[in-house]
């Protein structure tokens, strides 16, 4: 059974006077079973999309906490130098995060873009599409919101792991959240009136198992031959999370 420990807590807290949403976490847990999945999975990725991608998990997290509990988000953010995909996804339904990186096969686009779905169930899907300047996510959320959630936000690193979001609400003092500093953000908690809002929890999780795959290749039931080609078992890599599962003929059996 998993422990509070195992993940990563997530609290959203409204800064009074100022009219602005502050979600905060500190993402070792998340961060934990990040590196113990790559090492299951033997995986390994370059340091600068390492970080990308770790850091685009957290910017995520965060905003789903300044999201409805009932979102499913995904975001894809396609780059041109370095050509890379890098894909999270989650929910706090959930409770979990998981993200991929794709290097092989990406095609060049013309700049770089920013893909979100967001999927509540029962409701149609919702897109968008978000033009993005550089490498830095800290900067993709910050261009998200002004251009998609229609609203400013500011995002930042503290030491430790920790990461803050913080999104403007109506008649949010905009000159204050556009002059804040990381030292700022710090100590506000000491320095403005908060009230804490809620907290959620996050792990990092995919939930993949070969039975998840099974559904996809029922074409081959009863002609298994044609899918193995002589192979005692196919290897499936998962596009969620990039772990990998061993199919076997006598799973379709089963």
């Amino acid at each position: 059974m998993d422990t509070v420990e195992d993940f990563t807590k997530v609290e959203s807290i409204f800064i009074r006077e100022r009219n602005a949403l502050m979600v905060r976490g500190q993402f070792a847990p998340i961060y934990t079973d990040y590196y113990i999945h790559l090492m299951e999975s033997k995986l390994r990725h370059k340091e600068q999309l390492d970080t990308m991608l770790k850091e685009q998990l957290a910017f995520l997290t965060l905003h789903l906490v300044a999201r409805p509990w009932a979102e499913t988000i995904a975001w894809t953010v396609n780059l041109r130098a370095p050509r890379v995909n890098l894909f999270v996804t989650g929910g706090s339904i959930q409770e979990s995060v998981t993200g991929h990186l794709f290097t092989e096969g990406v095609k060049e686009a013309d700049r770089n873009i920013l893909y979100s779905q967001t999927v509540v169930e029962g409701a149609e899907a919702r897109r968008s599409t978000i033009e993005i300047e550089n490498n830095d996510p800290l900067t993709w959320i910050e261009n998200y919101y002004q251009q998609s959630e229609q609203r400013p936000a500011r995002a930042f690193r503290l030491p430790d792991e920790n990461f803050v979001l913080i999104a403007a609400q109506p008649d949010c003092d905009l000159e204050w959240l556009n002059e804040l500093t990381t030292e700022d953000v710090e100590k506000i908690l000491e320095t403005e009136k908060t009230k804490v809002l809620e907290t959620r929890k996050f792990r990092f999780h995919c939930g993949c198992s070969p039975d998840r795959f099974l559904p996809a290749l029922g074409q081959y039931k009863g002609n298994t031959e044609e899918l193995f080609q002589d192979d005692d078992a196919l290897e499936i890599t998962c596009p969620r999370c990039g772990g990998k599962h061993i199919i076997t003929p006598d799973m379709f059996d089963e």
